[in-house]
């Protein structure tokens, strides 16, 4: 590695080449302890510029080739001592709080996404939203609050941006304005940037969880009961075909994922999915993801290609992210042909919507059908529709369960089997409610009963606390 600041380092090889690993003993070793994000006091508003004009650099001087054969360790100790003689030779007035903050910002500046990075360590938030270089929001515990997270400007912005979509092919422009990626730990990202987004470039980040919530886990926190999870929990071993319906950040990749944890270990699975995000548990399941056209308007791939491959690739179930147009024919084929169990997500705001959305996107595949024919092919093929609602004190849960029975003429026909009712507020404007069943035995039940799984009756007294 060269460097044009001294000889201070000295070097050491790597594979034949040149790296820097430690300092000469000639000058004392400053060293700072990295601290968690949330220990971090915000930056001041100051040290923007410098961070950016520090972070071009480490760039000219660091072999960037090089720093993937470094540990992280020995990276952070000599980007902080690089940070701790560039404070003192600028006389950068910091106390050593501030000084390691300062340090960390420019490693993460350096090899990661900038000052995003301390909301991505962040635990407690949920989604990062970005409005431009000088506005940035958090989600946390479903309500959303500012942060003082800044960028210099529109163009450190956009170079974070295309740090992030760069790791897996993407690009985002001004030919390609909007962008769905994801991040090396997982975690969705939309993209917009002018001239569709107004005032500067935004991003939506839905954090990747690094430990899935399971269906015990949902009915601890009250997003519904254990007679629910129940039920749920033997329509998946039973192979149900279910989808999972909500509006947006109602918890329904969660759910998704909850269920899928009660899919026997020796079904192949296969998901389609936009972004990969969906953290399927069992030994053999197979990922596909779509692929967005390249800058001669070629090469992409869609959802429904993906599910029209994954039928030629013996899968016992296909699980699908989100079904959001003319796919959705293909997925009802695949659950009416030997795939029973297959599940999928859909945007709706209660089940009648969610059959309604199914009706339209079906539609889209341009089939010679009559809506008679679509509406049969819908019933024939999704026995549970599970509808998720965020509400207004932020919280997330379970509304309904219900049941395809079949049709009546031309009209499906559903009956609800669970679902939450609410009471009023409490003086912190959280909701108050509760889980009831309907008193409907579900039409199922005889299914299960055959697969060796006997519902109890008191599941479905309306009656009976659940």
């Amino acid at each position: 590695m060269r460097w044009g600041i001294s000889d201070r380092w000295r070097t050491a090889e790597v594979k034949g080449q040149d790296l820097v690993v430690a300092l000469t003993p000639k000058e004392p070793e400053v060293k700072i302890e990295s601290k968690a994000p949330a220990e971090l006091a915000p930056p001041k508003p100051t040290l923007i510029d410098e961070k950016v004009k520090l972070h071009g650099q480490l760039i000219e001087e660091f072999n960037l080739a090089l720093i993937d054969k470094v540990s992280p360790e020995d990276l952070a100790r000599q980007v902080k001592q690089f940070v701790t003689e560039y404070v003192q030779r600028e006389r950068v007035a910091l106390n050593q709080k501030e000084l390691e903050g300062f340090a960390d910002e420019v490693l993460d500046e350096m090899i990661g996404l900038g000052p995003l990075e301390p909301l991505l360590k962040d635990a407690t938030v949920s989604d990062i939203l970005v409005n431009g270089h000088m506005a940035v929001f958090v989600e946390r515990f479903g309500q959303l609050e500012p942060t003082p997270v800044r960028f210099k400007d529109e163009a450190h912005l956009l170079r974070i941006v295309n740090k992030m979509v760069a790791t897996i092919g993407r690009r985002v422009d001004e030919a390609s304005p909007m962008v769905d990626a994801r991040l090396a730990d997982g975690s969705r990202v939309n993209v917009a940037v002018r001239p569709v987004a107004v005032d500067g470039p935004l991003v939506s980040i839905r954090k990747f969880s690094k430990r899935p919530f399971s269906l015990d886990r949902l009915v601890e926190i009250g997003a519904l009961r254990p007679a629910i999870a129940e039920v749920l929990t033997a329509a998946v071993r039973c192979r149900m075909s279910i989808v999972v319906s909500g509006g947006t950040g109602s918890g329904k990749t969660t759910m998704l994922n909850a269920l899928s944890s009660f899919i026997s270990p020796k079904e192949r699975l296969i998901t389609i999915e936009d972004a990969a995000e969906l953290q399927l548990q069992q030994p053999h399941v197979a990922r596909m993801e779509t692929r967005p056209p390249n800058v001669e308007g070629k090469g992409e791939i869609r959802q429904r290609e993906l599910v029209k491959n994954a039928l030629r690739m013996r899968p016992d179930r296909v699980i699908m992210g989100e079904c959001r147009g003319e796919e959705a024919f293909d997925m009802l084929q695949a659950m009416n042909t030997g795939h029973e169990g297959s599940m999928t997500t859909i945007h709706a705001n209660n089940p009648r919507d969610a059959i309604k959305r199914l009706e339209q996107m079906v539609g889209m595949a341009s089939m010679p059908m009559s809506m008679a024919a679509i509406r049969g092919q819908i019933a024939s093929a999704i026995q549970i529709i599970v509808q998720l609602q965020r509400l207004s004190d932020g919280k997330r849960r379970l509304t309904s369960v219900s049941e395809i029975t079949g049709m009546e003429g031309e009209v499906i026909q559903m009956q609800e089997i669970f679902r939450f009712v609410r009471e009023g507020m409490d003086e912190n404007n959280n909701i108050i409610g509760s889980f009831r069943a309907t008193g409907v035995r579900p039409k199922f039940a005889q299914e299960l009963k055959a697969h060796g799984i006997e519902l109890p009756g008191h599941l479905f007294d309306p009656t009976a606390a659940i």
